[in-house]
């Protein structure tokens, strides 16, 4: 049977195949969606750890992180303030950074839209944030996001229904179960449109 070779966030299979394809480990808090409904992620990642209510971090990861992944931030558990708007968004784009994934909130949502850029975030919020050049953040190590552990260079997949992140060294095995995955998948919805039941094909009677 012909499967698609996943290159990019256009050829990837969808976030919910991947984490059942892990095991279901890595999704990240269902809070977390995208501020365009169509916007889909697959690549590396570049962790970022934030102080509550404090960007410093971010504008610094943006001239940090390999241009080609994609950041992903934690906020230290502060929600109440947009820690990325159009501004970054600008800047990140023009490093060649793929997306961002904040478990905390972003502001000029309209404006992100617009951009081309894809923005998964727990919500919005107008409160601007602090520039500390005292705070303490990180770049590039482990950080922790709900039950999730990031570690530097590990893959993340995004779309409408959520994120997952997939542990570098264990992503050629659990793509090669996508992949099984999402062909299986194909034929039980062939057989639903030839008549069978759900019932039958997961033997749940």
């Amino acid at each position: 049977m012909h499967t698609k070779e996943i290159k990019d966030e256009n050829t990837y299979y969808s976030s919910a195949t991947f984490h059942e394809a892990a095991g279901k480990i890595g999704a990240l808090p269902s809070e977390i969606k995208p501020l365009a409904n169509n916007s889909k992620l697959f690549g590396r990642i570049t962790p970022v750890l934030s102080p509550p209510g404090d960007n410093l971090w971010l504008h610094k990861a943006v001239y940090e992180a390999e241009p080609g992944t994609i950041l992903v931030v934690d906020v230290s558990g502060h929600y109440e303030a947009g820690y990325w708007g159009e501004i970054l968004n600008e800047a990140a784009k023009e490093r060649g950074i793929k997306g961002l994934v904040i478990n905390g909130c972003v502001r000029d949502s309209e404006q992100l839209v617009e951009m081309d850029f894809p923005v998964f975030a727990r919500g919005i919020c107008i409160r601007g944030t602090s520039k500390d050049k005292n705070s303490y953040g990180s770049i590039n190590e482990v950080i922790r996001i709900g039950d999730t552990q990031l570690f530097p260079n590990d893959y993340i997949i995004g779309d409408a229904d959520g994120c997952v992140v997939i542990p570098q060294k264990q992503f050629k095995e659990i793509e090669a179960n996508a992949v099984q995955r999402e062909e299986e998948e194909i034929e039980i919805l062939k057989a639903l449109k030839d008549g069978e039941s759900s019932l039958d094909i997961y033997n749940l009677r």
